[in-house]
């Protein structure tokens, strides 16, 4: 083909992508604070078909390799997105979580913020969702849809987190060589908005410079389990449930869910996959999320 052609032909198809897909950053208020998110449309409007929220993990954010591959994939399968940044108490935040600042985040937060997202969508029109979150942020997810809006039509929870308290312990005293139960002490002996009296191990923070005593309980002393198998009940939401067998984080997910018998919950385990999905394994998760929306919008 003469390549003046050639241009003639590739130069309106590039238009017409360029005019179908439109990604922008999305600002609400919480209180004071200002959240954001990342949304994709990948078809004529945001009211086009289930749109998919999407959770990041502990600490991270909603540009990180596996939300930002998710959003990629989606749009090339026309499906719109929302990625969402968790706040844990910032104002407008972007990036990694600095273990510097002060932590005055609490893991039950999540849920809060999830809703007003969800409320967004509403306003804009949007009347059906589904909702897919990666590590901690599928716990979250799992806690939130414990109680959902009626626009959510189910979930895909990717590695979600695992949680118990002696294994907690175990781990936090492999990791830092302190007893967990000792610091759990420190933090119940705080002030109801009180910090802990020095410097903390905190998450993956050696050595935090603040953290608010309520932040500490909430991670490792919560008041309800952090355990998303537990948060998953017979009758609830569909759910897809993904599990690498390469995952070293939670490692124990799929034991817990071989064992459980819950007629809305799908479990895939995605072979060679790591904690993260990275490069190709993504596309398993996307392929689930696509599954789900036929099955779900099937159903109606």
């Amino acid at each position: 083909m003469n390549k003046l052609i050639q241009l003639a032909v590739v130069a309106p198809l590039l238009a017409l992508m360029s005019t179908l897909v439109s990604a922008q950053e999305i600002t609400i208020k919480d209180h004071d604070l200002r959240l954001n998110a990342k949304l994709n449309i990948a078809s004529e409007s945001i009211t086009d078909g289930p749109l998919v929220l999407l959770v990041h993990g502990t600490l991270a954010h909603n540009s990180m390799e596996i939300m930002a591959n998710l959003q990629t994939l989606l749009e090339d399968e026309s499906v719109n997105s929302l990625a969402i940044n968790l706040s844990l108490g910032m104002d407008d935040r972007h990036g990694m979580y600095d273990c510097a600042v002060p932590h005055q985040h609490r893991h039950e937060d999540a849920m809060g913020e999830i809703a007003l997202w969800i409320q967004w969508l509403k306003d804009q029109g949007v009347d059906k969702v589904l909702i897919a979150g990666h590590s901690r942020g599928g716990s979250q997810v799992a806690a939130y849809n414990q109680n959902p809006d009626a626009i959510v039509l189910g979930q895909v929870l990717v590695a979600p987190a695992t949680w118990n308290a002696k294994a907690m312990a175990e781990s936090y005293h492999r990791r830092y060589q302190k007893h967990l139960t000792d610091l759990i002490k420190v933090a119940q002996q705080q002030t109801i908005n009180g910090w802990m009296p020095q410097a903390t191990d905190f998450i993956y923070c050696n050595q935090a410079p603040k953290v608010k005593a309520a932040s500490f309980l909430s991670y490792y002393n919560p008041p309800q389990t952090l355990n998303t198998p537990d948060l998953l009940i017979e009758g609830g939401l569909h759910t897809v449930v993904l599990a690498g067998s390469e995952d070293q984080v939670v490692r124990d997910l799929p034991a817990q869910l071989e064992v459980r018998e819950l007629s809305n919950v799908e479990f895939i385990l995605v072979d060679g996959a790591d904690h993260y999905f990275r490069d190709l394994y993504s596309d398993d998760i996307v392929e689930a999320i696509l599954d789900s929306i036929d099955t779900l919008v099937e159903g109606e």
